[in-house]
């Protein structure tokens, strides 16, 4: 059992052993989302780790990472062994460094983690294996301290699949959600910042045939609560493809429920930053410490956006009200108070009858933009 980066690409597989024997590998299965992978070698007689209850740790428990750090270096086949504890759990990588894979719920550690450690277990005491190491922090590229590790009870659900060689399925609602702050929270009339607001429900996906709408707070998954965006993205990926769940939404701050069916997650691609556009003719005048553009579909297509409707913001006043909601040049405003932009008409149509503070979805999500 390893890493999916470890053995993607790869055109030849040699597994080496401590002992110095070395093996042809062949994978069996690989999944790029859990970034699993297995690798089968043909010898009689080896011995196996046992994979351990993750979901028994605790902050500050010993731990030990096993593996082989610069080994092609040091010209050695006996493994590394670090030691340190559990820094923290259910640890979320940032969706920028994920490249696709799904690196949510993981197991934070101290014990020394560097390049060449991907695919190695990390133990508990007993010697059970409670991780598979999948990444590191650093500023260097070395280790700093911060180390990352797949639980092993999510192994455990996908390994037997990956040796028979069987796809690995998602359930999938087909929604971009973004997770509620504390000036969201008070626009949509919640008591605290639990729920995943819907920033845009996918063309043709279960959410959409299912009548969820943009703007929609998803509140629960099939009778448990939904805490963040990672709750969410956690229980709709671990549900059967096929299956009809429950979800209970705020819409207009009006509790509802609605029945989705659940899809296959389609295969995911990295979105590219949004890069600052050029001032084009047409800018409008400051409203509220920002300076809008008409996009065109020349300016879509260079910039790589998905859509050409909306306008973009060319300019922002730091001592601004946008500047404290968090919006940037280079943002997309697709809706004012739930109207949708296609031009810069729509545009200075919907700020004129704005008073107060205002909702604002962008390609980044919803802000909460005030007067002042």
């Amino acid at each position: 059992l390893t890493n999916e980066h470890v053995v993607r690409g790869a055109d030849k597989i040699t597994v080496t052993l401590p002992d110095g024997r070395e093996f042809k590998g062949a994978i069996k299965g690989t999944d790029p989302r859990s970034d699993l992978a297995v690798v089968k070698i043909k010898a009689n007689d080896l011995p196996i780790a046992k994979l351990g209850n993750s979901d028994s740790l605790k902050i500050g428990q010993w731990v030990v990472a096993i593996g082989n750090p610069f080994g092609y270096m040091l010209h050695s086949p006996e493994p590394t062994v670090t030691v340190g504890v559990v820094s923290a759990l259910h640890r979320s990588l940032s969706s920028a460094s994920m490249q696709g894979r799904d690196y949510s719920d993981l197991i934070q550690t101290d014990a020394a983690i560097n390049p060449g450690n991907s695919g190695g277990p990390l133990v508990n005491l007993n010697g059970e294996i409670i991780g598979i190491n999948v990444a590191i922090f650093s500023t260097s590229g070395g280790y700093q301290g911060v180390g990352f590790a797949m639980p092993s009870n999510v192994a455990q659900k996908i390994l037997s699949r990956l040796i028979e060689g069987k796809k690995i399925t998602y359930g999938w609602l087909g929604v971009s959600v973004q997770n509620i702050n504390d000036k969201l929270a008070g626009y949509f009339g919640l008591r605290g910042k639990e729920g995943a607001l819907v920033v845009k429900v996918l063309k043709d996906g279960p959410a959409e045939k299912a009548g969820l709408k943009d703007g929609d707070v998803i509140l629960s998954f099939d009778g448990r609560k939904i805490k963040n965006v990672q709750e969410l993205v956690k229980l709709s990926g671990n549900a059967e493809v096929g299956t009809k769940v429950k979800l209970g939404i705020l819409r207009d701050k009006r509790q509802r429920e609605i029945e989705v069916v659940t899809g296959p997650r389609p295969t995911e691609q990295v979105e590219s930053e949004t890069p600052q556009p050029e001032s084009e003719e047409g800018e409008t005048k400051s409203w509220r410490g920002i300076s809008v553009d008409q996009i065109t579909p020349e300016m879509a297509k260079r910039y790589g956006w998905e859509e050409s409707e909306g306008v973009v913001i060319t300019e922002i006043d730091p001592a601004g009200p946008a500047d404290d909601a968090g919006l940037e040049v280079g943002d997309i405003i697709a809706e004012i108070n739930k109207k949708p932009l296609k031009n810069l008409k729509d545009y200075q149509s919907a700020i004129k009858g704005v008073k107060g503070e205002c909702l604002i979805k962008t390609n980044r999500g919803y802000v909460v933009f005030p007067e002042k």
